[in-house]
């Protein structure tokens, strides 16, 4: 996706909010349906048969006829995709929609005229029942393209995506590997003794958003005052987090660019960052200090990082088991779970080795990538991927 920032009226924008409660309410309708299912019944109705029923409903009730036939079906479509995921295994069940979190929609079918640069920073697209749009031309738009989203973040900005597939980056060729290891107080450190930090907000943003959710709570539910305080608390969130999406961006090209083969932890990182269980009779242990540590792990940007790596640099990067790497000694071997003296501190008893901890665990997981790729004969975008020989496919015929 090539993302650009939408410049929309205030008429234009109240066109694309009747688009997004359409798409929301057709969406709803398909949730809907799905959960009035049971076993025993016939099965929910699919695609084809949800656009026929559309269809009637768009003759029967005119405001929803006076939006676009295009928006409704593809709100449609993509709860269809939704539910494959779901049934694959990849996503969880797709839920209600509720205006203001997630808006957005999706425009297919578009021509080669419908996008248009009117001068250096400024270009035009062609939503409709809403006209031309102007947006922010940052970066070239990829040529052909065929369907774009438009979508309004909670801070009230709103996007416009084309969908196009990046070239992935081409690898240097020198068959380095880098291990990456991911942590809390370190983002990213790299086996080269790299050690990378997500940015995050600054000290007068924190007690600004500290004055902020002070303010929500003792603002009445439903007020003006708190649906202000709550567009204020989206605004410096967002901040946040397009500052660790621009360090992801950057991050991960510049490994694509340098390295051929770069090798992460295999980490489960919904279930490191899930909450602590327990009810209110017998509450779980350090769950005050549990929610901080999650935050933290979702402020480092782990699973976006790796997420843009796959997608820069396909078939070269390399999932490693993440047993035993922060207590493993990079230069003999051994394994100690008291040679790391602190959390910035790693020094081997056996042979003497003395390095920072997280570089100390990005080398073993170099060094473990590097006996896969070894198996395997070497990374796919080096040549021929020869496997070791299955015992099982021995034993066949």
């Amino acid at each position: 996706m090539s993302r650009y920032r939408l410049q929309p009226s205030p008429a234009q924008e109240a066109g694309l909010l009747e688009h997004c409660g359409h798409a929301r309410y057709v969406w709803n309708l398909a949730v809907e349906q799905h959960m009035l299912w049971k076993p025993g019944r016939r099965s929910a109705p699919g695609f084809a048969e949800q656009c026929r029923q559309l269809t009637e409903a768009r003759a029967a009730f005119a405001w929803l006829r006076t939006g676009s036939i295009i928006v409704q079906q593809q709100a449609l479509k993509d709860f269809a995709q939704a539910m494959a995921n779901y049934f694959g295994g990849t996503h969880r069940r797709p839920t209600w929609r509720k205006r203001g979190r997630g808006e957005g929609f999706r425009i297919v079918a578009v021509k080669a005229g419908d996008v248009r640069r009117l001068s250096r920073h400024v270009g035009e697209v062609k939503v409709p029942k809403v006209g031309w749009i102007r947006f922010r031309w940052s970066r070239a738009v990829p040529d052909e393209v065929k369907s774009y989203r438009v979508t309004r973040d909670r801070a009230g900005r709103w996007h416009v995506a084309f969908a196009a597939i990046p070239d992935p980056v081409p690898a240097p060729g020198l068959g380095e590997v880098v291990g990456v290891d991911r942590g809390v107080a370190v983002s990213a450190a790299l086996s080269s003794g790299e050690m990378l930090h997500a940015p995050g907000l600054r000290e007068a943003e924190k007690a600004r958003l500290r004055r902020l959710l002070r303010k929500l709570a003792r603002a009445g539910r439903g007020s003006n005052r708190r649906a202000e305080v709550k567009a204020a608390i989206a605004r410096v969130k967002a901040r946040e987090s397009d500052r660790r999406k621009d360090w992801v961006e950057k991050v991960s090209t510049g490994l694509a660019r340098r390295f051929d083969v770069v090798a992460v932890e295999d980490l489960k990182i919904g279930a490191m960052a899930r909450s602590v269980r327990g009810t209110v009779e017998v509450p779980g242990r350090n769950v005050r200090a549990k929610a901080g540590l999650n935050r933290s792990i979702l402020a480092a940007g782990w699973g976006c990082l790796v997420r843009r790596l796959e997608d820069k640099a396909p078939g070269r990067v390399v999932k490693v088991s993440p047993a035993y790497t922060s207590q493993r000694c990079s230069a003999c071997g051994i394994v100690d779970r008291q040679a790391r003296e602190s959390q910035a501190r790693y020094r081997c008893r056996s042979c003497g080795y003395a390095a920072n901890a997280d570089v100390n665990a990005a080398r073993n997981i170099a060094h473990a990538a590097g006996h896969v790729v070894s198996a395997r004969e070497g990374p796919r975008v080096a040549g021929p991927v020869h496997r070791e020989p299955q015992h099982d496919l021995l034993l066949v015929g």
